[in-house]
């Protein structure tokens, strides 16, 4: 049986295995949702130690960084496709999110970020004001 190879094609799937894609990031994969006033933004970041996490906000940027030990020399690895140092990944939020009030929880590999919408961007009434449209004789 025959055989083709694409270079382009084999290349083009190591690429997305090492630097992943668009859709599916290698290092820091992440889900994101609302449910109500609350974004909530998971990172997985398994085998990394809680104190190597690191979350910066600076303005309605957020920056997750970890890192996880070099692997040790004297071993001989079969596979090695967990990224090892320091890694980060950014997040770019809305305006109408409060960056002020956000909460991190770290559980079982899990980073997961809460986020609350800014009261300034919730919904609200506006009471309108009336005005009786029967004229009143004003004595001169």
């Amino acid at each position: 049986m025959l055989m083709r190879t694409d270079p382009f094609r084999d290349l083009d799937r190591l690429t997305q295995q090492v630097f992943g894609t668009p859709a599916r990031p290698a290092v820091m994969p992440m889900d994101a949702w609302r449910e109500g006033d609350e974004f909530f933004v998971e990172f997985d970041l398994p085998g990394i130690d809680a104190n190597s996490l690191d979350l910066d906000v600076e303005r309605n940027v957020i920056t997750v960084r970890a890192s996880r030990p070099e692997l040790d020399q004297g071993r001989s690895m079969i596979a090695a496709e967990r990224t090892r140092g320091v890694f980060s990944r950014q997040l770019f939020l809305g305006e109408n999110l409060d960056t002020d009030a956000i909460r991190a929880d770290y559980r079982d590999g899990v980073l997961r970020l809460t986020i609350p919408v800014a009261e300034k961007a919730k919904p609200r009434k506006i009471e309108i004001a009336r005005h009786d449209h029967e004229q009143q004789a004003i004595d001169a």
